[in-house]
């Protein structure tokens, strides 16, 4: 629903308390998936800049690290158009957040005239906010696999985060969604799929692996044993890809590196 939640000053310091008590280490917000501040209809340009300024209030309130969002779709009136319509929201948005709660562009999976589906995409957003230093980015890996980038194939994915280091800077890439893919890549279908279970099978775990998104907070948006989310079954899954994962590619590299006979 567009009406945004209110919550009370006592309720963010009981979250903030607990939160520091518990092992959590990070805590992101993610908006709501109605929002689509590209989209040619100005009451739904406005219900979605309110939407997100209580999101960017409520995160900044939690002491969240940030607010993931989609920026939306053009609903085909063309990219170009559609930058006029984001930047000047984007602007007010930025001004919300703070030193510790950044605003998260999240790549989309390429359907139709959804924004954000390449890393140039991306860039020219970043580009057009004179790279506002607390306007960051959330990787999807379903995302990136769906949108035609092989994420389980480890010079694709090197290649890939190259191209993110060059246009964006790794130091803007504060979070990412662990997802495997129900559809096959460059489908542009997103559809989510329990982690092992998908398309990328065990080969997510050569995202996971990766040397750039070590110690970043990595979330599931998978759909459980029970349509209702992931549970602590698949997050020791999750886990258990990354380690394997990453004994791997220590494996590999130090067999490059052995000299030859």
């Amino acid at each position: 629903m567009w009406r945004p939640t209110a919550h009370t000053e006592e309720g963010l310091a009981r979250f903030r308390e607990e939160r520091a008590a518990s092992r959590i280490d990070s805590v992101v917000c993610h908006a709501l998936y109605l929002v689509n501040l590209a989209s040619p209809d100005r009451t739904i340009r406005k219900k979605s800049l309110t939407a997100m300024q209580a999101t960017l209030e409520t995160a900044v309130g939690l002491d969240a690290d940030g607010v993931i969002f989609h920026v939306g779709s053009h609903l085909g009136s063309g990219i170009g158009k559609s930058y006029r319509r984001i930047v000047p929201a984007l602007l007010e948005l930025v001004e919300l957040t703070s030193d510790r709660t950044w605003l998260l562009l999240e790549n989309s999976a390429g359907a139709g005239g959804t924004i954000g589906r390449s890393t140039d995409e991306l860039a020219s957003i970043i580009d057009r906010l004179d790279g506002h230093p607390r306007l960051g980015v959330c990787l999807d890996s379903c995302h990136w696999w769906v949108s035609g980038i092989d994420v389980t194939d480890v010079e694709t994915l090197d290649a890939a985060v190259a191209e993110l280091d060059d246009r964006i800077g790794l130091d803007r890439l504060r979070a990412l969604h662990a997802n495997d893919a129900a559809s096959g890549l460059g489908s542009n279908r997103d559809h989510h799929a329990a982690i092992g279970k998908g398309a990328m099978g065990s080969g997510l775990g050569v995202f996971l692996a990766h040397p750039a998104f070590q110690g970043l907070p990595a979330i599931l948006e998978t759909p459980g044993p029970d349509g209702h989310g992931p549970d602590a079954a698949e997050v020791r899954r999750l886990r258990d890809l990354h380690r394997r994962a990453l004994r791997k590619r220590a494996q590999a590299r130090c067999a490059a590196s052995r000299p030859r006979d």
